[in-house]
């Protein structure tokens, strides 16, 4: 049950991505699919690698979501960013 409430709260993080310049590695499709495996792995990871129970998912373990999420989103868009920097740099250096 905790890993469908991570998928779901990575979900509805992912929907608020249009909000953001698309410089995502991937696009768009490459953010959904690393929210999704960094809601899961963040979740995981801060609930101490153990899977709560049906009975003891609650607020909390949405939570313990949102950082993996947020991480993951993040860095991944820098990746994105930088790559589209050098690859602009690029371009311009063997247009002059």
């Amino acid at each position: 049950m905790a890993i469908l409430v991570w998928v779901l709260i990575a979900l509805a993080i992912w929907h608020f991505t249009v909000f953001v310049p698309d410089r995502f590695a991937g696009g768009i499709v490459g953010a959904f699919g690393v929210a999704i495996v960094g809601g899961i792995v963040g979740g995981l990871l801060l609930s101490g690698l153990s899977m709560p129970s049906r009975d003891a998912t609650d607020v909390v373990t949405v939570i313990l979501g949102i950082p993996g999420t947020l991480i993951s989103l993040g860095l991944l868009w820098l990746y994105g960013a930088r790559r589209e920097a050098a690859e602009a740099r690029a371009a311009g250096s063997t247009e002059a």
